[in-house]
């Protein structure tokens, strides 16, 4: 745990690029991307996904064939599996990847929108493809509704209904024995159709023993009513096809165009319908060590579940390849206190160095007793205190930043006890010892039994005081375009300042003295104003 970065507001434009480090950057946030981060965050790793917010099956209204999801709405899981990972302390960032690039010591440089990066150790693919759809007026406009491409996706909720299959490829009657069992409403429509063979001559002609209509003749486009659902299909020739539905095959395209710089490149799918990225069918790594890919990207036919499933091994597979790497160099790093160390090792102070000004307004009046500074930073609550009476300790995740603390206390001529630890561990803080527990903009990631939270609550004595201020989020929420700029943080991850009041009101012994919103005073080091959340709570004296 240490001081997060304050929010990052609309004026994002002129904010600073950040660089982060993390064990795993995971690109695409749908579900073989969620599947592979929540696999990584069980095993302790920090995992970052970035999404820009453009899944393949957006147009869906519904997925089907995911057992206790089915009819679903996409986003419906997306928000659910957000919700998983960052239970867990993953980041989930909204933003996108620009490219990727060999960095000088083995890992990667992720490069996102808004000038920021990410430093991998490993990177996962989870990007997906995109479908290309025939040059036919009307198709694109009602793509995912009732235009569609698969029977096991959406063959159901056309069953008994008029369907026009229009075929631009001999792989397009793949399905269509399908269709026929769905529907005595079919109609097949050969459009334009390249590298035609003697095998699909074969299944046409079948199809027309079978009493299904085939029609020889292209199609100019889709026709729709007044409320925009398709109504038929029209042909070059001038006849209208009435149909409920139009099934159609797509070209795909992996997209994979952030790893060109790693040279990674697609393969020509089997079909002759596009192109995926081949990975290792075991492990899920690409031709170049360290980058993997997971999902569609890596098989069109794999439907949300089987993506979902994909993703999980390749996360599992991606724990494997860091633990053996750690193994070998007989080390058990942190993801979380590299990045904090990484940041405070500029050799930039981060922070004004003043104490926070609503600190200083709550412990006026207070009789100086043992402190906690929970995630320090750079020390300038804990000097300040330090030099008022307190008897101080001065808690974080990163070594580093409590060299700069210890320093500058011994510059001072003040004392301050370092306390190198993250809040999630076991016994980090003291049980009971504290007069006053401050948490002054700190970040600890979540975890599902709330181990760090209760650690914080615990450490506070009888009688005393946990002091909790963090910035109001809201600017944070706003839309920003992901293709400009990146969220570098996600709130959603760490534990906030509304999840402390919950558990307060939830345990007894506690009397909550404060939980208001309100300016926040002058001193910080911040480009901006911001408002705080101050929540002061009293715990009982036994």
């Amino acid at each position: 745990m240490t001081k997060h970065a304050h929010p990052q507001q609309h004026d994002h434009a002129d904010r600073p690029p950040v660089e982060r480090h993390c064990d795993v950057a995971v690109i695409g946030g749908s579900a073989a991307g969620l599947t592979a981060a929540l696999q990584l965050a069980r095993q302790r790793r920090t995992v970052v996904v970035v999404d820009d917010g453009t899944p393949r099956n957006a147009p869906a209204e519904h997925m089907h064939g995911y057992l206790g999801r089915e009819a679903v709405a996409p986003s419906e899981l997306l928000t659910i599996g957000r919700e998983e990972v960052r239970g867990y302390g993953g980041e989930v960032l909204t933003g996108r990847v620009l490219a990727v690039r060999p960095a000088k010591d083995g890992r990667f440089r992720v490069e996102l929108s808004g000038g920021h990066t990410l430093l991998a150790r490993r990177v996962l693919a989870a990007t997906g493809i995109r479908d290309e759809l025939p040059d036919i007026e009307g198709l694109a406009q009602r793509w995912g509704r009732d235009v569609i491409h698969c029977p096991f996706c959406h063959g159901y909720e056309v069953r008994d209904q008029r369907l026009v299959q229009i075929i631009t490829h001999p792989m397009g009657l793949h399905p269509t024995a399908l269709l026929r069992h769905l529907t005595d409403g079919l109609t097949v429509v050969l459009h334009d159709v390249a590298g035609w063979d003697d095998r699909a001559e074969v299944t046409v002609s079948q199809l027309e023993d079978a009493g299904v209509p085939v029609v020889r003749t292209d199609v100019r486009r889709v026709v729709t009513g007044r409320d925009g659902a398709v109504t038929g299909v029209e042909l070059v020739d001038g006849r209208v096809l009435e149909a409920d539905a139009v099934l159609v095959g797509t070209r795909f395209h992996a997209r994979i165009e952030v790893l060109a710089p790693l040279g990674v490149v697609g393969s020509a799918h089997p079909t002759g319908m596009g192109e995926v990225l081949e990975v290792d069918p075991m492990t899920g790594q690409t031709a170049v060590p360290g980058v993997y890919a997971a999902g569609n990207v890596t098989d069109p036919s794999l439907q949300v579940l089987p993506s979902a499933a994909h993703g999980g091994r390749v996360g599992a597979m991606i724990a494997f390849s860091l633990a053996e790497e750690d193994l070998r160099s007989r080390a058990r790093p942190s993801g979380e206190e590299g990045d904090w160390d990484a940041r405070y090792g500029t050799g930039e102070r981060m922070w004004s160095g003043n104490p926070n000004g609503t600190l200083v307004a709550e412990v006026e009046g207070m009789p100086p007793g043992r402190v906690l500074d929970v995630g320090a930073g750079e020390g300038g609550d804990a000097l300040w205190l330090a030099g008022r009476g307190w008897e101080v300790t001065a808690s974080d995740i990163s070594g580093t930043a409590l060299q700069h603390v210890g320093a500058a206390a011994e510059s001072r001529g003040v004392p301050v006890t370092l306390l190198h630890g993250d809040a999630n561990a076991p016994g980090v803080f003291e049980p009971g010892a504290y007069d006053l527990v401050s948490l002054q903009y700190g970040s600890f990631l979540r975890t599902p039994e709330q181990r760090g939270l209760r650690n914080l609550l615990d450490a506070v004595a009888p009688g005393g005081t946990l002091l909790v201020v963090s910035h109001d989020l809201a600017p944070m929420r706003e839309a920003v375009d992901p293709a400009e700029h990146t969220w570098m943080f996600d709130p959603g991850a760490y534990v906030g300042v509304e999840e402390i009041a919950a558990a307060l009101a939830e345990q007894e012994g506690w009397t909550v003295l404060t939980h208001e919103t309100r300016p926040r005073p002058a001193g910080a080091a911040s480009s901006h104003h911001v408002d705080d959340i101050v929540l002061r709570a009293v715990r009982q004296d036994v």
